[in-house]
């Protein structure tokens, strides 16, 4: 699949603001089997300095920036062109059992989990929670394999938990979606890493875009995409397997890959340090156009 990229976000603010400092995950990766070109970031006001060819300890692309005029609105437009692949089959043995995996990571001794280690343990946006690990233990039955266990797990969430975008924001504590059962794709990554983080495996959040379509007989609006999350399992001697709880399907074609971490506050789209501005507000608006 090949599509076009645009994504908008502009910040109004109450107040001017003298100074802010960025950092901004808005270029795709390029090393998850998908090829990008005609990557470009523009930013507005433009930046007293911009380093946009950085990238953090994940090896996602990042552009840092600082603006030192006063300004009371903040553009950022990134647009590419990505072409996608369908995703790797998994092993249709459906792997190892899931304990053997755990095992296999808690030794802590293979150089070929080293890079996974990083994806085992609680972080701020996903802690180990005993309602998670109540919750994985009907997927994760003794000796099932883990891809097995895993896809279960996705059809749960996707079954179980309501998607619901206005049950949400930015930091609502996870004990709060897996007590309310509903929120967006960010909230159903965060609850399958914490399953299976609490199961002693290995899991990352990813953020990226998937293709839409309109409804049958509806044209598509502009700017009514969005950003999207899902979230990938360690598999030792295999590698990634990604994971779509909001659509209870293996990440592929559809999926546009932007950065991985540990949870959302590693990847969000844009962060950084405002001075002033008093109140403000964010409009957002995603395209993910098909190439045909």
């Amino acid at each position: 699949m090949k599509f076009r990229v645009r994504h908008l976000t502009s910040y109004h603010y109450g107040e001017p603001v003298p100074l802010s400092h960025h950092a901004a995950h808005l270029r795709p990766r390029g090393d998850t089997g998908q090829r990008h070109h005609s990557v470009d970031v523009k930013i507005t006001p433009f930046p007293a300095v911009l380093r946009d060819d950085a990238t953090d300890y994940f090896g996602n692309p990042t552009t840092f920036f600082t603006i030192q005029d006063p300004h009371t609105t903040l553009e950022l437009e990134s647009t590419f062109e990505v072409e996608t692949h369908p995703a790797p089959v998994p092993p249709a043995d459906g792997g190892t059992a899931w304990e053997s995996v755990r095992l296999h990571l808690a030794a802590d001794s293979d150089p070929a989990v080293e890079p996974a280690l990083d994806f085992l343990y609680a972080s701020a946006q996903v802690p180990l929670l005993p309602e998670a690990r109540a919750y994985a233990e009907s997927s994760f039955t003794p000796g099932r394999p883990l891809v097995e266990a895993v896809l279960d797990l996705t059809r749960r969430i996707h079954a179980d938990f309501k998607f619901d975008p206005d049950a949400t924001s930015v930091g609502i504590p996870l004990a709060e979606v897996f007590d309310q059962r509903k929120g967006v794709c960010q909230d159903f990554a965060h609850a399958g890493i914490a399953c299976l983080r609490a199961t002693g495996l290995a899991a990352r959040y990813v953020s990226g875009y998937i293709r839409t379509v309109a409804a049958p007989g509806k044209e598509k609006l502009q700017g009514a995409d969005a950003s999207h999350a899902w979230l990938s399992v360690f598999l030792p001697g295999w590698g990634w397997l990604d994971v779509d709880p909001t659509n209870d399907k293996t990440a592929g074609e559809d999926h546009v890959v932007v950065a991985w971490g540990r949870d959302y506050d590693d990847v969000s789209p844009i962060r950084g340090v405002v001075l002033g501005g008093g109140e403000h507000h964010v409009d957002v608006a995603v395209d993910v156009e098909e190439i045909v």
